[in-house]
């Protein structure tokens, strides 16, 4: 699937484009270049360190932010496979530099399209997030407005052999800035800061997300958006894990977070299909053929009333299955 192509990843010092190249240069070690495009020069350093040019001759690094259209278009020159995982994403710091958050994940995902049109791109796959479905904070309505430019972007392709689709997905164990390294490093005060005891979150591994984004590469037909089928966890269960001995303090519920997170609302229903160990939510009109897409995907449409929330999910991560991802995924040597 990734063999002989030229792949761009926006944010790609991220961790998510860690994991991706990592996991990507193993399964496919036949990558003709794999582009690095960030705008933090110290991270490409320290990620150019890693992947030396005379083990990985296919690893590229380009400094640059989303909102340079011009630099955006100059590094897809030649790429066949856009993936788009750039974006400001932290809910507060959204919420107080609210312009910012635009510039980035509205006008960095037009730059991109506008890019991909522009360049011979066949395939781009954007990242959004559970905070876009029916969203109460910035980040989240950005996050859907982006998702938004790159579907409706399938409807002006013209005759371009270009697909845009979208991935959705909760929040990443381990990833920076995540609840799991916070609450590992507020371990060594004895006290748990815990925003509210009911909150709950849909819990996805970076691998899990790297093979969402596979997936989205090899089967999208250009419109979906996907959502894997993954479990929740509750806030408390993620204290418990971590730090069973802590005291746990309830410091509220901060500006634009919500206390259950969805990923398909009751109104996504009506376009929803269950495709097995995931959903894909189509677009309202599709530019290829309905029935034969479901075929393809052996795809089931869900009720109409149907929705995927974390806090009614029927698939909950117990203290000891969190303590064994903590230990896979994010802190090897983690006790308890």
């Amino acid at each position: 699937m990734l063999n002989g192509k030229n792949i761009l990843i926006t944010g790609g010092t991220g961790s998510f484009g860690q994991k991706f190249v990592d996991m990507a240069l193993k399964r496919y070690p036949d990558i003709k270049k794999i582009l690095i495009f960030s705008r933090d020069e110290l991270k490409q350093y320290e990620m150019a360190l890693k992947y030396p040019s005379n083990k990985y001759p296919q690893m590229r690094f380009f400094i640059g932010d989303v909102r340079d259209a011009e630099r955006v278009r100059r590094a897809c020159e030649r790429v066949d496979i856009i993936v788009h995982a750039a974006a400001l994403k932290h809910v507060p710091i959204a919420e107080y530099n609210p312009i910012e958050c635009i510039k980035t994940n509205v006008g960095g995902a037009e730059n991109i399209v506008n890019a991909a049109m522009d360049c011979g791109v066949k395939t781009v796959v954007a990242l959004s997030t559970d905070k876009a479905a029916a969203p109460i904070n910035l980040y989240g309505a950005t996050k859907l407005c982006s998702d938004k430019l790159f579907i409706a972007a399938n409807n002006f392709r013209g005759q371009r052999d270009l697909k845009f689709s979208v991935v959705r997905y909760g929040n990443v164990l381990g990833s920076r800035g995540s609840v799991v390294p916070y609450f590992l490093e507020k371990k060594k005060t004895g006290v748990i800061p815990v925003t509210h005891e009911e909150m709950t979150r849909f819990n996805i591994t970076l691998e899990e997300g790297v093979n969402l984004v596979f997936l989205a590469i090899e089967k999208s037909w250009g419109g979906e958006l996907f959502v894997p089928k993954i479990p929740s966890y509750r806030i408390t269960t993620v204290a418990e894990a971590v730090a069973p001995e802590s005291k746990i303090e309830i410091v509220g519920v901060r500006p634009g977070e919500k206390l259950h997170e969805e990923m398909i609302t009751e109104t996504d229903s009506l376009n929803t299909y269950d495709c097995g160990n995931f959903y894909v939510i189509n677009p309202a009109i599709p530019v290829w053929d309905l029935e034969k897409w479901q075929t393809t995907f052996k795809a089931k449409k869900v009720p109409a009333s149907f929705k995927y929330n974390s806090g009614t999910n029927t698939d909950w991560l117990t203290v000891a299955q969190m303590r064994t991802l903590i230990k896979e995924h994010v802190l090897p040597l983690f006790q308890v």
